[in-house]
């Protein structure tokens, strides 16, 4: 994974990569871009699952997760992508919890061949 943080500028923002970064290490074949708009995105095999920006994370999810997400106040619709499932939060509170969204929507992506590999 590459370490730019042309994308991500605020201390906040520092913070909540490092974190991404720390959770996304462990996850097979994943690689770290600044797209075109100057978000942070990590994708598995050329498909986005997060995207970052100063303000916040977006991630893969599927609509039934989706929906129960979104009733709690800190996770919503994204903006442009929500209607394939994706979910925004500004400041996770609990990373424990956010591991295991990240993880998920690593999944959402992934090939088969690297889930299997991920699930042993």
């Amino acid at each position: 994974m590459g370490h730019d943080q042309s994308g991500i500028k605020t201390p906040e923002g520092i913070r909540m990569l490092e974190q991404v970064r720390g959770i996304c290490q462990s996850l097979p074949e994943v690689t770290e871009l600044i797209d075109g708009h100057g978000h942070t995105t990590f994708k598995v095999k050329d498909k986005s699952f997060i995207i970052m920006s100063d303000y916040g994370i977006t991630f893969k999810s599927d609509l039934e997760s989706q929906e129960i997400l979104v009733q709690q106040e800190q996770f919503s619709k994204a903006a442009y992508i929500g209607h394939r499932g994706w979910v925004s939060t500004r400041q996770p509170q609990d990373w424990e919890e956010m591991k295991v969204l990240l993880k998920e929507a690593y999944l959402h992506a992934a090939p088969k061949r690297l889930k299997q590999q991920l699930m042993q």
